[in-house]
């Protein structure tokens, strides 16, 4: 349920599933409401443009505007509110008003989110079952789009931790290094080896070395800013890239997360191992390319490790 000052609105789940996903059903539904105006047919024909235009993009935000766009010449609104709670979304086009009309979208089963219109006025009995018409037009448009959301997410996401990969590293790190540079803003990077990983593995199976790298995962996520870019680059191996930090907030960040990772324990069954880290950190130089940058960071890495692990090290001054 979505509030907003001066109304309460319970959402209306719409189950678009089976029988009731077909446009033409719909339009059939809505015959006896017809008070004169827009005719079902001519209601049917701006459904299925609303599909067609719909159907141009895979974007969610976009999709939004879009729909709010096509709906609009039927439904006036101030504004469309999208959220999905298991997903992680909540998004809004134009500006939100007093009062609503929120929809539960469901589809083959399958939970879609809510939808949420606005406007200065209340919304009448035939708004709201134009508004239930025009979101079959949506539905699978929407679904398509969440899909799209989900396999972009994953090409970019470590399957073993849900933190970033490789190839997000690699490219924040060229882009990042580019921005510091034009807006003369300072830029740092941590990385982070857990120290030990291949002897918990030979001792305890491969299972519980998963475990200690996920727990690891976990306990440095609690410690970052949403800005900082958070990635898995190797089996033991992470990257923590820090837009507008120096050096000194790098390294007081670090030594935060050494000592949460120090303290906190990974169980397997009845064994509890505890984790340490070794850390590399360099802030950005001016004779610094991306590459260098983070070869300095590495030989910090290299450092801490050899210093008895469970430290953090700082790359030398260029």
């Amino acid at each position: 349920m979505l509030r907003t000052t001066g109304q309460s609105d319970t959402a209306k789940i719409v189950d678009f599933s089976g029988k009731n996903a077909g446009l033409v059903q719909k339009i059939a539904a809505l015959k006896a409401q017809d008070t004169g105006g827009n005719s079902s047919q001519d209601r049917f024909n701006k459904a299925l443009r609303t599909v067609a235009v719909l159907q141009t993009t895979l974007e969610l935000e976009q999709l939004t505007r879009l729909f709010s766009r096509e709906v609009s010449a039927t439904v006036a609104h101030s504004s469309i509110n999208y959220c999905n709670r298991s997903r992680d979304i909540d998004l809004t086009v134009g500006r939100s008003a007093r009062y609503t009309r929120t929809f539960r979208l469901i589809v083959e089963n399958q939970e879609l989110g809510q939808l949420t219109f606005s406007r200065g006025k209340p919304f009448t009995h035939k708004d709201a079952a134009l508004l239930e018409f025009l979101l079959s037009s949506l539905v699978y448009p929407l679904r398509n789009a969440l899909q799209y959301k989900n396999a972009f997410q994953a090409s970019l996401t470590d399957p073993l931790t849900g933190v970033y990969n490789r190839s997000v590293i690699e490219t924040a790190l060229r882009r990042e290094t580019s921005l510091a540079r034009r807006h003369k803003t300072p830029l740092s990077l941590v990385l982070l080896d857990i120290d030990g990983l291949k002897i918990v593995n030979d001792e305890y199976g491969h299972e519980m070395g998963d475990n200690l790298i996920k727990a690891v995962a976990d306990c440095v996520l609690q410690s970052l800013r949403k800005t900082d870019i958070f990635s898995r680059f190797g089996g033991d191996e992470f990257a923590i890239l820090l837009s507008s930090t120096a050096r000194r907030g790098a390294i007081v960040l670090a030594e935060h997360i050494r000592k949460n990772v120090e303290g906190a324990a990974c169980m397997f069954g009845q064994h509890a191992i505890m984790a340490t880290v070794s850390m590399g950190v360099a802030s950005l130089a001016s004779k610094d390319s991306d590459k260098t940058f983070f070869s300095r960071a590495d030989a910090a890495l290299y450092r801490a490790k050899r210093a008895g692990r469970n430290s953090v090290k700082v790359a030398r001054a260029r």
